[in-house]
C-alpha cells in the first residue's frame, strides 16, 4: 500500500508482528487503555504501563499462540496494530498481561480488569489502533481486512469487537466494514458496542475494496 502525507511516500505494510516489535506496539496500545479510563491504573506511572504492555506482546502467547498481533509498518515504523484471539482463550490472554505485571507492587490486583469482552464462538478483535500522526490514511481499514484469514485460521466464522459509545469515529470504520452491532457491553466505567461480522463477508468487503 502506498499512501502521501505532508509531501512524504509511505509505504505501509500489513504483516504479524515480531518480538522486536514489542517496544513499538506498547506505546499504541497504551492509547487504548488510557481512553478506557481504566481506575485501576489511574496512579500507575507511564513507564511501567509499558513495560508490561511490552512484556506481554514480547511472549509467544500474544505472537502466534493464543493470540495473534498483526502491525501495520511505515517505512519501517509500527503505525498501527491489531490483536486478536478465539473467544475461548480469552482467559489465557488476560492471565498473559496480568503476569506481566508482577514486576512491580505499582498495580492492582487486576490492573487491566477482569471483564470478560468477547462473545461465544467469535474471533475477537480485542484491540485496534493507528498511531494519531498517521490516522486518515486508511491504515485501519487495512488492518481490518487482515482479520479474516487469522479467524479462519483459528476455526472461526465470525469477527466480534467491542467499540465505545463516546467513539464514533471507530463505529463508522466498522460501520463501512459492514460490522453490526449484536449486544452492548460494559468494560470498566465505559459502555462499548459489540459488532460482529461473519468471516466471508469481511472477505467480500476486502475484494471489493
Amino acid at each position: 500500500m502506498l499512501t502521501y502525507r505532508n509531501g512524504g511516500i509511505f509505504i505501509i505494510t500489513i504483516r504479524e508482528a515480531q518480538k522486536d516489535d514489542a517496544g513499538q506496539i506498547a506505546p499504541l496500545i497504551n492509547i487504548i487503555f488510557k481512553e478506557m479510563e481504566l481506575e485501576e491504573l489511574e496512579d500507575v506511572p507511564d513507564p511501567a504501563v509499558l513495560k508490561a504492555i511490552t512484556a506481554a506482546y514480547q511472549s509467544e502467547a500474544y505472537l502466534s499462540g493464543a493470540a495473534t498481533t498483526v502491525v501495520a509498518e511505515a517505512n519501517g515504523q509500527v503505525v498501527g496494530v491489531a490483536f486478536g484471539y478465539p473467544d475461548e482463550n480469552e482467559q489465557k490472554v488476560d492471565q498473559v498481561l496480568e503476569d506481566a505485571t508482577s514486576f512491580s507492587d505499582v498495580f492492582a490486583d487486576d490492573p487491566f480488569g477482569s471483564d470478560y469482552e468477547a462473545f461465544r464462538n467469535e474471533w475477537y478483535l480485542d484491540s485496534i489502533v493507528v498511531d494519531p500522526k498517521f490516522q486518515g490514511m486508511g491504515i485501519g481499514g487495512k488492518l481490518l481486512e487482515a482479520i479474516p484469514e487469522l479467524a479462519e485460521d483459528d476455526g472461526k466464522n465470525v469477527v466480534g469487537l467491542n467499540v465505545d459509545f463516546e467513539n464514533p469515529g471507530a463505529k463508522a470504520l466498522y460501520d463501512r466494514h459492514e460490522f453490526k452491532t449484536v449486544g452492548i457491553k460494559k468494560i470498566g466505567d465505559h459502555w462499548y458496542f459489540h459488532m460482529q461480522r461473519e468471516v466471508k463477508q469481511l472477505e467480500l468487503v476486502r475484494a471489493n475494496n
